[in-house]
């Protein structure tokens, strides 16, 4: 398997248990749960979505962005400008 797969299979699996975490939401929602019940399951699918955000930027700078840098011109340029415009609409989130 290689490191690619490997990483794919990784991000599959997170979204996995991130979408169940979503379901377990509307579930909470169906079942007229307490509203703080709610909002914390609420603050720990965002967690969930932001570490999985930093993590897929972090491959997309060790991988994408560098491969670019190497290669220079003007696709060196574009993924470095692509990465920045990410990681500002991470803060901004």
């Amino acid at each position: 398997m290689t490191s690619q797969t490997n990483s794919k299979d990784k991000n599959l699996m997170r979204l996995r248990r991130i979408e169940g975490q979503i379901r377990g939401l509307q579930r909470m929602v169906e079942n007229d749960q307490y509203c703080i019940d709610i909002l914390t399951q609420v603050t720990a699918a965002t967690r969930a979505l932001q570490s999985f955000s930093l993590e897929l930027l972090d491959n997309h700078i060790a991988t994408c962005v560098v491969d670019a840098a190497r290669a220079g011109g003007p696709e060196a340029d574009e993924k470095v400008r692509e990465a920045q415009d990410a990681i500002a609409r991470l803060v901004r989130s």
